[in-house]
């Protein structure tokens, strides 16, 4: 019997801009700019010799039958794998499912890296993190978010496209900032990203913004044209707007994750007890807010 595990962090995406023409799907992604999270996925993968392939996939403990971009990833390290296997997979997700935090793309890296090691695949870490980022653009549920990920910090995607193809630049942070948010649920990704209105909104307005994140990398500067974005592109719903109404009063700098409804932030810690008591109004026992440090590490391998 095989075990292994691993660890990817959430990610929140401030800024993109669409780049899905290519056929090759490595070469699909998108421009953009985020930030991970020190709170996202953990995966353990337990395996069995047997006689055929199968796979269970649990989320938080329970079994799930719609984990389609886990099996993606692990169909095809089956078809790397020496020998048939009985694959248990258990995702303990820490973030909002399918509201902006890159759960999705977190499950695939932490599995794709937890897999090659318990299959022994022998596959390079760039070779599994990139079926991760297949996986992603073949069920429609991301674009650079894998890549975002495996990289960890607050980064601009300066290149479109999966690991090894794409490329990452840091955004240096050196300050103490909690990555701060209020959560209200899912907005569906395949949607947006198949919508021509919004993707014209998105590309019109992205490139422009990342030209002057790259000329300025600051935290305080992605935080200005991430919330200039959220604007531009109109999906900010009425709730959360009632919440930006109430931070910019308070000169606080918030926007909207890129994609759900969820409202962010970077926040220095000394601001916390102003930003806490607005989102705590706005709250209900069923929404999450969320306090994480930057994850600077990106997806590994765990012990």
């Amino acid at each position: 019997m095989g075990e292994s595990a691993a660890f990817a962090p959430g990610h929140i995406t401030g800024i993109f801009r669409i780049h899905d023409q290519p056929e090759d799907p490595l070469k699909k992604g998108s421009w953009g700019a985020g930030v991970s999270l020190a709170r996202g996925v953990t995966t353990r993968v337990h395996i069995r010799n047997s006689s055929r392939n199968s796979v269970q996939i649990r989320i938080n403990g329970e079994t799930t039958k719609s984990a389609k971009v886990s099996e993606h990833v692990t169909n095809a390290f089956l078809s790397h794998a020496k020998k048939k296997s009985n694959i248990i997979v258990d995702h303990n997700v820490d973030i909002p499912i399918g509201s902006g935090f890159g759960s999705s793309g977190a499950g695939a890296l932490g599995l794709a890296l937890a897999l090659n090691e318990a299959l022994n695949c022998d596959l390079s870490h760039i070779e599994a993190v990139q079926i991760a980022h297949i996986a992603e653009v073949d069920c429609k549920t991301g674009l650079g978010t894998v890549i975002a990920e495996a990289s960890g910090g607050l980064e601009i995607r300066t290149k479109p496209g999966g690991p090894g193809v794409g490329d990452v630049r840091r955004i240096p942070v050196e300050k103490d900032y909690a990555v701060t948010c209020l959560s209200f649920g899912p907005i569906s990704t395949g949607e947006v990203l198949t919508n021509e209105e919004f993707r014209q909104l998105i590309n019109e307005f992205g490139g422009d913004l990342l030209g002057r994140l790259i000329a300025e990398p600051k935290p305080h500067v992605f935080m200005e044209l991430s919330r200039k974005f959220a604007e531009h592109v109109g999906l900010i719903s009425p709730r959360i707007r009632r919440i930006l109404t109430e931070t910019d009063s308070s000169d606080l700098t918030c926007s909207m994750a890129m994609l759900g409804e969820t409202v962010f932030t970077l926040v220095e810690r000394d601001n916390l007890e102003k930003l806490l008591p607005i989102f705590g109004r706005h709250a209900s026992s069923e929404h999450n807010i969320i306090i994480s440090e930057i994850d600077f590490q990106g997806a590994r391998l765990l012990d």
